[in-house]
């Protein structure tokens, strides 16, 4: 198991005042902390857009190649916009808790490719516990090719890190759909997350006929209907997933790999308590971007996602007033860049620096 500990001790004012003050704000405009209609929309319209453009593409009749390559890239951004806008709060149990609507949320989860209990492990218990520990948070890992902070191994190639770095999270998703999920089995249960030899069994069976189902449905049939060439089939399935691996990646980068939050490392006597902990390594973007917040499933406001994980994302800009002005109250950070441009930027300009 994960051998770092935060201080219990410090935080209780800071975590009792905002505890309080979240709670007032459900209570008082007496609204539930899991999704409301809104939501549900959202999760219809993300539906119906992966849906649909995969209808046109199979049953369109469109012969020009550059409209079916376009035509993938929507379903990149529809792939990326379940995982980010469905997925992330299923998984963190922030949209609902009844277990039938739970279990339907799994079916567009299933046409993305991946597996929600492993995300689950890793993001939910990993990342939001250990945020830019390095060592533990599988998020800023740097894969030998990339250096996200001071504590990690600089080599030679890092210097064009941020020259190759959007290729590299291209391939992350290609990974996620492949071989990711297996792995983890592996890792996991000897990590215990997973007790029994069975349940990892289990859940290895489960992911191969999950991934199977996701390559039938957007590589087999693409194959089989498609007018075009194999290999042009195949580049535009790996568009598909190269766009959802560059958009998602990005978005999750702009949160913990930007110059204004700090990193922790495991051999590092220096701990703080868990709360102020997050607001060191946690940055939001944006904030006043609806249209950004609604595409995003409110990854923009990751500040409030990571003290309020079971919170859905359509509460965050509204819970982001109550955190400012109680993290000005007990003098804690609150990092955020202005616009998504501003963010990225200064993302690739930690990377390029992180390199020299």
């Amino acid at each position: 198991m994960i051998d770092y500990k935060f201080i219990q001790t410090s935080d209780n004012d800071f975590q009792r005042k905002l505890q309080e003050r979240v709670n007032d704000y459900f209570a008082r405009n007496e609204i539930v902390r899991k999704a409301d209609k809104s939501m549900f929309w959202k999760t219809f319209f993300a539906f119906c857009f992966y849906a649909l453009v995969y209808v046109v593409i199979l049953f369109g009749s469109i012969s020009n190649l550059g409209v079916h390559f376009f035509l993938w890239v929507l379903l990149g951004l529809g792939h990326t916009f379940i995982g980010i806008c469905v997925m992330h709060d299923k998984v963190h149990g922030a949209y609902t808790n009844n277990k039938f609507v739970s279990f339907l949320l799994e079916i567009p989860i299933l046409l993305i490719g991946v597996e929600s209990k492993i995300w689950s492990i890793e993001h939910n218990i990993i990342h939001h516990n250990y945020t830019n520990v390095n060592g533990i948070d599988q998020d800023i890992n740097p894969r030998f090719f990339f250096r996200f902070s001071k504590d990690q191994p600089i080599r030679w190639f890092h210097r064009f890190q941020h020259v190759y770095a959007t290729f590299l999270y291209g391939l992350l998703t290609i990974e996620w759909i492949t071989l990711k999920d297996f792995n983890k089995v592996r890792k996991f249960y000897s990590l215990g997350f997973l007790k029994t030899g069975w349940e990892a069994a289990f859940l290895t069976l489960q992911i191969l006929i999950k991934k199977l189902v996701f390559f039938a449905v957007f590589l087999i049939i693409p194959l089989l209907v498609l007018p075009f060439p194999n290999y042009l089939i195949l580049l535009m399935f790996l568009t598909m997933v190269v766009v959802s691996g560059i958009v998602m990646t990005i978005i999750f980068q702009l949160a913990h790999v930007v110059p204004n939050v700090e990193f922790a490392d495991v051999d590092r006597d220096e701990q703080v308590n868990w709360h102020l902990h997050q607001m060191r390594t946690t940055s939001n973007f944006a904030m006043n971007n609806k249209v950004l917040t609604f595409f995003l499933g409110g990854l923009n406001f990751q500040i409030e996602h990571h003290l309020f994980p079971d919170v859905c994302h359509v509460h965050y800009q509204s819970l982001s007033k109550i955190v400012q002005n109680t993290a000005r109250e007990f003098d804690y950070p609150y990092h955020s860049n202005s616009t998504f441009l501003v963010a990225i930027r200064k993302h690739y300009s930690l990377l390029k620096e992180l390199g020299k």
